[in-house]
């Protein structure tokens, strides 16, 4: 049997307008509201991360982090 869908948790979350562009795109696409569309990810996260790649992207978003809040 199917878990049942249920937002349990809800939270402030800031982020950039390009993440914010490529989430609402991502849901569209998909059918989702954004809330769902996050929770798919987050869910399903290590089946659809690329480790090495992660870790690189990861590397590259942190160095132009403080640079990007200004």
């Amino acid at each position: 049997m199917p878990k049942r869908f249920r937002l349990t948790r809800r939270f402030p979350v800031g982020m950039t307008e390009d993440g914010y562009r490529r989430l609402t795109r991502f849901a569209d696409d998909a059918g989702l509201e954004k809330g769902e569309a996050l929770s798919f990810v987050f869910e399903n996260f290590d089946a659809l991360m690329d480790g090495d790649n992660l870790r690189s992207r990861l590397r590259q978003f942190t160095t132009t982090l403080e640079h990007r809040k200004r």
